[in-house]
Formats: C-alpha cells, sequence, structure tokens
C-alpha cells in the first residue's frame, strides 16, 4: 500500500476527529488535522486525543480566528491548497 496525504476536517466532533486522525498514522499515511466550526472545548476527552496527536506528530491547524494563539490559522486560500493537495479528505 502507498502511503497517502489525508486530511481530517474537525467540523462537527472534534474529539472524533483527533481520534480517527491518530489512528490513520499506523499505516504511514501523512495526517493533517484542521479545526473547524469552533473552539476545541477543554475536556479529558479531547486533552487525552490532542496527546495522541501530540505522539503521532501530528501538528493541526484551524480555521478558527479565536484558537490562533494555540495552533497555526489558515485563511480560505491556505485551506483551499491543504484540500488540494490531499489524496483524501474525511470531514467529522
Amino acid at each position: 500500500m502507498s502511503t497517502r496525504k489525508l486530511v481530517v476536517l474537525a467540523r462537527r466532533d472534534h474529539a472524533e476527529a483527533m481520534r480517527v486522525a491518530a489512528g490513520l498514522t499506523i499505516m504511514g499515511h501523512t495526517v493533517d488535522v484542521v479545526f473547524m466550526d469552533r473552539p476545541v472545548e477543554s475536556t479529558p476527552e479531547n486533552e487525552a486525543n490532542a496527546e495522541l496527536l501530540e505522539l503521532t506528530g501530528i501538528e493541526p491547524t484551524t480555521t478558527v480566528a479565536a484558537m490562533a494563539d494555540d495552533v497555526p490559522l489558515l485563511d480560505a486560500d491556505e485551506l483551499a491548497r491543504v484540500l488540494v493537495g490531499a489524496d483524501a479528505v474525511l470531514s467529522l
């Protein structure tokens, strides 16, 4: 199986998106996570999943201006470039 570039859009369920993204790295894929819609809530589940992202080397980005102090902020053009460069996009 060839390595793919995957993008997980964390739209409705941030916790699940982080968990899925971390799991996709098992097959050696390159994975990006983009937090969308709203800031990620500070919950034990989200904190544990954020640790999974860190352990797997995934550095998330966001389209949510309120999160710009914590993770890189993507504008519409940058988001489009990320999506065009992906082999597959998962929206959760």
